[in-house]
Formats: structure tokens, C-alpha cells, sequence
């Protein structure tokens, strides 16, 4: 009996341990299957990297779009950001604020920004001109800072100098958050406005704009090459900048000039550079020998003075030119230089102003007058003013946005009324019998005093009080545009806003090549300048 039980009790035995064995190799075998599937099986692939893409040309010779991509989509600038950081740069050295050899402080904020940058410490300084050719070449982003602080005193209070300008300029769709293009979620820009920007730039500064062209840079011994590896690869590129931020893609605005032509590309959102370059080169070869030969774009120009940017340095010079005016002046000679004796009013008489087409790059904000100390007139030009007759929308102008309206909609006062004007015409009278005696008058006034009887006019401010107005008119009749007004009509135009009065300083009787070319030379010489069709 104990012995069976014995037996039994080990074929039991046996049994489990076969059991066991038999479980622990399936289970060998399960793991060996699964390490075996996931060693055949594919990984999965990583999602590629593809930036929203972006691309326009446009013929800086005629203006006119040649190709265009998700033109006005809003899009990181990244480094481009630059270019309006150098734009406001090359204001303040044209307007003698600052100089190419002035040092500017590193600040520990300028020290700590990220690459690319010079690694500059806190306390130390850098020239203006070795700061410029740093920002075109490395892109350096501690230098683009320094700059910001040095013109608006932190780089928070440059970056809205930086958007009231793009909107001076007419870029409508761009907002700046900081100087060097770093990664912001506020900082937008399109394509479109960044042509603006590269035309706007290219003509404004003809004398700064060749350092875009600059290949290496040697900074302490180093020498730097510029991020723009198209330049001396591409017939006829002469610039401009690069950039980089990965939720932007590998950007570029290029300006191209070859055999009287003139383009400028814009490409966002390249997954490389190398993919970005390829692109601007295809859009260039595509577009750069049907571009227009002959220049007949009007040029980009501002359509308001910052009164941000010039605050702090123009109130000191109005404060002057106040107690300059409030001075007696000499009865027996002819003002001297540095007068701003008003001229004489006349009677003020209203007429009926028609509107007509604004030709200008932007609607902006109020300006802020800038104030010159240049000679009066020795015998002052004759000025009239005119009123905005009551129910006539007042004129449209760069200096006083009409919100919801666009630049090309936009409709201003005709300047064609000059001196003698009519008498006053009541509201009652028709339209036709109004726009006649205005007509009437034009021509009864060119052939008193001579003057030219062109189509368009300018507009050289807006104002509060009727002198400062005539003061302005008085200041550009002899300023360095003093021989191309030589034969314009001054005249004020009085606006009414609600229970506010504004005045306009205008010269009329001018051609269209005469208007255009005044408004470039005041231009250069920080006088606000727009153009007007009568």
C-alpha cells in the first residue's frame, strides 16, 4: 500500500515538473516572438518639418506684383526684423542725430540674448558702423538689442517705435515685440509688407544701404561671413537679410538689379536654406527679365512724422522756435536766417474742396510737427486759407486716418483753390455752381500771378492753430525744396473735426514730376511730405 502511494506520489511529481518546463519554454518562446516582432516591425516615423510658406515679387521699377504666394498671411519675421531695426538707424544718421564712429553701451539685458551674436559684456560699447555690419553679416541679436536701447531707451519702447513706423510705411499687417526677431508669438509680419519694407529701405538710404551688400565682417580678429550665401552667386544681388526661427522656416528678402531692372523677393518659410535659396533663385531667374526698365513706381514714402521716435529730441527745438517767434523782429530789413517771423494773413475766405485720389504709402496717427529753424522769406509767398465746407467729409490725409479705409480708397481735399479765392459760398448753393467758381478762380489766380497751373499738390502738415500752419509753409518756401516751390501756390485749408479746427499747410499748381520730386528732397530732410491730386 505505501509503496503504491509512492509511486503515484512521484509520476505527480514528475508531471509538475514537466508542466513547469513545458510552461517556462512557451513562455521563452512567446518573449522571443514578441522581441522578434518588434525588431521587424517599422518605427515610426518622426513628423516632418514644414513651415508655412510664403513668397512675392514685386518690380521695384513699376510697382506692380509680379508673383505672389500667401502674400498677406501672417508669418514670424524672425531676423528680418533687423531691417527695420537698421531702417530706424539709418533715420537717426541721415538726421545727423547720430554718427557711424558714436559708441553705444552694451547693456546686461543686450548681453544675455540668445545666438547669434557677438557676445559682448555688459560695459563695454560698440561703434555705430561696426554695430550695422555686425547686424547685416552675423545677425548678431546682442547687437540688434544695443541698438534698440541706445535710439528708444529700452528695446519694449523701440519695438513700438519699430510698428508706428511699418504703418507710416504702410506695412498694415506687421507688429513688432523686439529688435532682433527672436522668437515672439506677438511678432507678425506677411510677406507683402516685408517687400514694402525692402523697397522702402533700398530708396530711402542709397548711401547706407550698400553695407546689405557686405560679405565678411572681421570683428576682434574673426572674420564673420554673411548668413546670405547668394550674394556674389547671383548676377545683379545686392542684399538683404536673412532669417531664421523654426516656427518661421528659413526666410529671405532679396533685392536684385540687372540690366535696368529691378526686383525684390520675399520667401518664407524654406524648410533649409538651402531649400529657401533654391526658391529665391527660381523666383528671380522666373521673373527678373520681364521686369519693367524704365522706373515709373512713385516711391515709398512715410505718411507721418513719429512722434514717438522724435519727442524727446524735437520738443527742445519747438520749445526755441516759440520763443524765437514770440520775439520782436527788425521792420527795416528783411528777415534774416533762422527767422520765423508768420507771414502776413490774408483775408480768409471758404470755398467748396473737392475730393480727389491720396497718393501716399500709409494712413497713420496724428504727426508730430517737425520744426525747423530755417530762413523766412525775404517777401513772403502770398497764402490763402480755405475751409471744409460744412457736410463735405473733411480731406483724408497720411497725418489724420479715417478708420476703415485703406490707402488706395482713400480720398483727400482738392488743393486746387489758390489765390485770389472766391467769396464765401453758401452750403445752399449746387454743387455744379460751386465746383465752377472754384474752377473759375483757379484760372483767374494763374493768370495774375503766373504761377504753374499743374494738377497736383503736396501737403507738408497738419496743424492746431492757422500760424503754426503759415510757419510751416514759410519754413519749406525756403527750405533746400525752395527753388522746385518757386512757382507753387501756398495756402492753409481749414478742417473742422466735431468742436476741433485743424489746419493743413499746402503748396498747389505743381506737375506731378514736380510734386514727387519735392516730396523726396523734404524727405531727406525729415520735413513730412505727401502727394495730392487735385
Amino acid at each position: 500500500m505505501l509503496r503504491a502511494q509512492g509511486r503515484v506520489a512521484c509520476v505527480l511529481a514528475r508531471g509538475a515538473i514537466g508542466l513547469a518546463a513545458l510552461l517556462a519554454v512557451s513562455a521563452v518562446s512567446v518573449s522571443a516572438d514578441a522581441k522578434s516582432r518588434r525588431h521587424h516591425q517599422p518605427a515610426a516615423e518622426a513628423e516632418p518639418y514644414q513651415p508655412s510658406y510664403a513668397s512675392i515679387v514685386v518690380d521695384a521699377n513699376s510697382g506692380a506684383v509680379m508673383q505672389a504666394t500667401n502674400a498677406d498671411s501672417p508669418r514670424h519675421p524672425a531676423s528680418l526684423t533687423k531691417i527695420m531695426t537698421l531702417y530706424l538707424l539709418f533715420e537717426r544718421l541721415e538726421a545727423g542725430k547720430i554718427k557711424l564712429t558714436t559708441e553705444m553701451s552694451v547693456s546686461p539685458h543686450a548681453s544675455i540674448q540668445a545666438p547669434s551674436k557677438l557676445g559682448l559684456k555688459p560695459g563695454e560699447t560698440i561703434s555705430v558702423e561696426t554695430a550695422i555690419r555686425a547686424i547685416v553679416t552675423k545677425s548678431a541679436n546682442d547687437v540688434a538689442v544695443i541698438v534698440a536701447e541706445a535710439l528708444g531707451g529700452s528695446e519694449e519702447e523701440f519695438a513700438k517705435l519699430m510698428t508706428a513706423k511699418a504703418r507710416a510705411l504702410g506695412m498694415m499687417h506687421t507688429t513688432y515685440h523686439n529688435a532682433s526677431g527672436l522668437p515672439d508669438d506677438r511678432q507678425f509680419t506677411t510677406a507683402q509688407d516685408m517687400a514694402i519694407l525692402g523697397r522702402a529701405i533700398h530708396d530711402r538710404f542709397p548711401q547706407y544701404y550698400p553695407y546689405f551688400s557686405t560679405r565678411t565682417f572681421t570683428f576682434r580678429g574673426h572674420t564673420v561671413r554673411n548668413h546670405n550665401h547668394l550674394l556674389g552667386s547671383v548676377d545683379g544681388l545686392d542684399g538683404i537679410k536673412t532669417g531664421y526661427i523654426h516656427d518661421s522656416g528659413f526666410n529671405i528678402v532679396t533685392s536684385v538689379q540687372r540690366n535696368n531692372r529691378h526686383i525684390v523677393a520675399v520667401v518664407f518659410g524654406g524648410r533649409t536654406a538651402e531649400a529657401r535659396d533654391a526658391r529665391v533663385r527660381s523666383l528671380i531667374a522666373n521673373n527678373i527679365n520681364i521686369a519693367a526698365t524704365k522706373h515709373t513706381a512713385p516711391q515709398i514714402v512715410e505718411g507721418w512724422e513719429l512722434a514717438a521716435a522724435r519727442a524727446k529730441d524735437e520738443q527742445p527745438v519747438k520749445e526755441k522756435e516759440k520763443t524765437v517767434a514770440a520775439a520782436p523782429q527788425p521792420r527795416d530789413t528783411s528777415p534774416g536766417p533762422g527767422s520765423t517771423e508768420p507771414i502776413k494773413p490774408n483775408t480768409v475766405k471758404t470755398v467748396a474742396v473737392q475730393p480727389a485720389s491720396l497718393r501716399t504709402a500709409a494712413l497713420s496717427p496724428p504727426p508730430l510737427a517737425s520744426h525747423k529753424l530755417l530762413p523766412a522769406p525775404a517777401k513772403p509767398a502770398s497764402i490763402t486759407t480755405v475751409s471744409t465746407i460744412k457736410g463735405e467729409p473733411p480731406a483724408l490725409s497720411a497725418f489724420e486716418p479715417q478708420p476703415g479705409k485703406s490707402a488706395q480708397g482713400a480720398k483727400v481735399a482738392s488743393a486746387g483753390a489758390s489765390v485770389p479765392v472766391p467769396a464765401a459760398v453758401s452750403e445752399a448753393k449746387p454743387e455744379k455752381a460751386v465746383k465752377e467758381n472754384v474752377k473759375e478762380s483757379t484760372k483767374e489766380s494763374g493768370k495774375e500771378n503766373g504761377k504753374s497751373r499743374g494738377d497736383w499738390a503736396i501737403q507738408v502738415g497738419a496743424f492746431d492753430s492757422e500760424t503754426e500752419a503759415r510757419e510751416r509753409l514759410s519754413t519749406v518756401g525756403n527750405s533746400v525744396a525752395k527753388d522746385l516751390l518757386s512757382r507753387a501756390n501756398p495756402f492753409t485749408e481749414r478742417v473742422e473735426k466735431g468742436d476741433k479746427a485743424m489746419y493743413r499747410a499746402r503748396f498747389a499748381g505743381l506737375e506731378k514730376s514736380q510734386a514727387e520730386t519735392v516730396c523726396k528732397t523734404l524727405k531727406r530732410s525729415e520735413i513730412p511730405c505727401m502727394l495730392l491730386r487735385n
